[in-house]
C-alpha cells in the first residue's frame, strides 16, 4: 500500500524523483539520467546548474533575500531598465508567477479606462485553447471547462472567440472592450502559433478601437521562439505583456511590463506584491538575461531548432501511424501524436527523454534554450526508439 501523502491530491505526477540538474540532464535518486526535453514546462532556459546563474544567487544569499516593496530594490531598478531597453515597455512590475504577472495586465488594462473616465470598459476578449493561469480571474480568461468547473461563477468579464477567428474577435468588439489578450503562441493549447498576419491584424484593431493589446507570453518569451519574445517575429509591439518562466531560469520570477501610456491607471495602492521583485529573484533575473542577451545566443536557439525541426519532420514522414504533425516556432516544439500523447509520452520517458503533455493531443518539446545540435539529435533518437516501440506493439496487438 502507498504510504499516504500530506499533499493536496491536484498532481498526476511521474513516479520519478530527481536529485539534481546538469545542462539538459536530469538525475534522479538512483542515478538514472534522463534528457530533460520538459525543462520544468519552459522554465530552465539556461538549463540545470547554470553556474554564472547559480553564482548570482549565492552572491545574493550572502547579502539579503527580502525586503518587501516597503523600500528600494535596486535589482528591480537594474533588471526593469534593462527589460525596457531591449522591449517596447516603459514600465514593469514584478511578480512570483506568471499567472500574476496576468493578473497585473488584467488589472492595468481595466485600470488604465477607469482612469481614462470608461469604467465601462473592462470587458477583455481572449482565444479557445488559451491558458493564462489559475487565478479565479485567470482561468476565466483561459475559458476552459475543465479549469472553471466546481469553482462557482465564471470571473465576469472575458469574452472568448474561437482560435485564429478574425472575423469573431471584430465581431466581439463592443463598447465594453478594454483588451484583447492572446498567447502569441498557444503552449497548453498544443504549440498553436497565431499566424504573424492574424497578430498584425489584431494590432491594427485595438489602434482602431482604442483597445490595448496585451499578449502573454509567459511560456513563447525570453528566447523559446529563437527571439527574445515571439512577437518580433510579428514586427508588432503590444501595449502590456506578461512574462515569466523563463525569465527566472527556474526562480519564481514573473513580470508585467508596459507603456507609459498603458500604465497610466497604475498609481500608488492600486497593485502590490509582498515578495515580488525580492532581491533573489532580481540576481537572479539579472543573471539569466546575461546569458541570454550575449552574442549569437538566440542564433544559436535558431540554428538548434532548426535541427531538432528537421529531424522532427523525418520522424513524421516515416512514422506516420505515431506521429501526426509537428508544429510550433524555435525550441517550443509540439509533436501531434496519432496515438494517444500519454502513450508516446510514456513510451519516451521509457528511453529517458521528458516532454510535457498538452492539448490537442500534442506533446510539447521545451529544452533548455542552451540545448546543443548534439543533445537535440541524441533527444530525436529516444523519439524514434519511442515510436518504435509503439509501433512494434500495435503491430503485437494486431497479430493476436
Amino acid at each position: 500500500m502507498a504510504e499516504a501523502t500530506p499533499l493536496y491530491q491536484t498532481y498526476n505526477r511521474a513516479p520519478l524523483r530527481f536529485e539534481r540538474g546538469e545542462g539538459v540532464w536530469l538525475v534522479t535518486e538512483s542515478g538514472e539520467r534522463y534528457l530533460d526535453f520538459a525543462a520544468g514546462v519552459a522554465v530552465t532556459s539556461v538549463g540545470h546548474g547554470h553556474p554564472h546563474v547559480v553564482g548570482a544567487l549565492k552572491d545574493q544569499a550572502d547579502k539579503v533575500w527580502h525586503l518587501s516593496n516597503l523600500y528600494e530594490v535596486p535589482g528591480q531598478e537594474t533588471l526593469g531598465k534593462r527589460l525596457t531597453e531591449i522591449t517596447f515597455a516603459d514600465r514593469v512590475f514584478f511578480t512570483n508567477s506568471g499567472a500574476e504577472a496576468l493578473e497585473c495586465a488584467i488589472k492595468t488594462a481595466r485600470r488604465y479606462h477607469f482612469a481614462k473616465g470608461h469604467p465601462e470598459k473592462f470587458h477583455i476578449i481572449t482565444m479557445e485553447g488559451a491558458f493564462h493561469g489559475r487565478t479565479i480571474a485567470t482561468i476565466a480568461a483561459g475559458g476552459q471547462e475543465k479549469y472553471l468547473e466546481g469553482f462557482g461563477p465564471k470571473a465576469p468579464g472575458f469574452d472568448q472567440v474561437p482560435f485564429g477567428d478574425l472575423d469573431a474577435v471584430k465581431a466581439a468588439i463592443t463598447e465594453a472592450t478594454a483588451a484583447i489578450l492572446v498567447e502569441p503562441v498557444q503552449g497548453e493549447g498544443g504549440i498553436r502559433p497565431i499566424p504573424v498576419e492574424m497578430l498584425r491584424a489584431i494590432r491594427a484593431l485595438c489602434d482602431e478601437h482604442d483597445l490595448l493589446l496585451i499578449l502573454d507570453e509567459v511560456q513563447c518569451g525570453v528566447g523559446r521562439t529563437g527571439k527574445l519574445f515571439a512577437h518580433e517575429w510579428a514586427g508588432i509591439t503590444p501595449d502590456i505583456m506578461a512574462v515569466a518562466k523563463g525569465i527566472g531560469g527556474g526562480f519564481p520570477l514573473g513580470a508585467c511590463l508596459a507603456t507609459e501610456e498603458a500604465a497610466y491607471g497604475m498609481k500608488a495602492g492600486t497593485h502590490g506584491s509582498t515578495y515580488g521583485g525580492n532581491p533573489l529573484g532580481m540576481a537572479v533575473g539579472n543573471a539569466v538575461l546575461d546569458v541570454v542577451l550575449a552574442e549569437g545566443f538566440l542564433e544559436n536557439v535558431r540554428d538548434t531548432a532548426l535541427v531538432f525541426r528537421q529531424g522532427l519532420a523525418s520522424l513524421k514522414d516515416r512514422f506516420p501511424d505515431v506521429i501526426e504533425d509537428v508544429r510550433g516556432e524555435g525550441l517550443m516544439l509540439g509533436i501531434k501524436a496519432k496515438v494517444a500523447n500519454t502513450e508516446l509520452l510514456m513510451a519516451m520517458r521509457d528511453e529517458h527523454l521528458l516532454g510535457v503533455p498538452a492539448g490537442d493531443n500534442v506533446i510539447r518539446l521545451l529544452p533548455p534554450l542552451t540545448v546543443t545540435a548534439e543533445e537535440a539529435r541524441d533527444g530525436l533518437a529516444r523519439i524514434e526508439h519511442a515510436a518504435e516501440h509503439i509501433r512494434a506493439k500495435a503491430a503485437v496487438a494486431a497479430s493476436a
